[in-house]
């Protein structure tokens, strides 16, 4: 297991188009687990591969739903007790994912990236989708999606393309979010 580091705009190979992966080996799960490790650390609920520079069209989400049953846990980060409902981990793998029938709806979403650090910004995307994917043994699955997980899972795929979400801004937003990511890296 291994944190890998996160690649970040301006990166060349975040432009680049995943290639699919035709070896469901260790390699492969070595690689998956090393995501998910990223994924946690940054955090994040989602990551490809190509944003730790493997172009391979391979993705990990957690959406990390609240857990009911979960006791919550008291946390003093600023000097005051806090209760948080403890988050239950539920990793997800895609492997040669594809959008089959997208809704003719969207929904729009604020959305970020692990590549786009402190960006966020509106991203409107179908509502609903099918997907297929296979799973770590090769298996092929097939279901329908709506809410977060279709709009995560969209935009994963998109950095397979090579696309990020800030693409889908109009020209002049995306320049004021790659402004502001310069500014916010001065001050680091």
């Amino acid at each position: 297991m291994a944190i890998l580091e996160i690649l970040e705009v301006p990166d060349p190979r975040l432009k680049q188009v995943s290639v699919p992966v035709e070896k469901f080996d260790d390699e492969l799960r070595t690689l998956v687990s090393d995501m998910f490790e990223t994924m946690y650390d940054a955090p994040g609920i989602g990551l490809a591969a190509i944003q730790v520079g493997v172009p391979l069209r391979v993705l990990v989400i957690d959406l990390q739903p609240d857990d009911p049953d979960a006791e919550p846990v008291a946390c003093a980060h600023d000097g005051h007790a806090h209760h948080h409902q403890p988050t239950k981990r539920e990793p997800q793998v895609f492997i040669n994912p594809e959008i089959l029938d997208p809704s003719e709806e969207q929904t729009l979403y604020q959305e970020g990236c692990l590549s786009v650090p402190e960006i966020y910004a509106d991203v409107e995307r179908p509502s609903r989708i099918r997907a297929r994917w296979q799973d770590l043994d090769g298996n092929h699955h097939e279901q329908d999606m709506d809410g977060l997980m279709a709009t995560c899972l969209q935009h994963e795929m998109d950095h397979l393309e090579g696309i990020l979400f800030i693409d889908h801004l109009s020209r002049l937003k995306r320049q004021m979010a790659l402004r502001k990511l310069e500014k916010l890296r001065k001050v680091a």
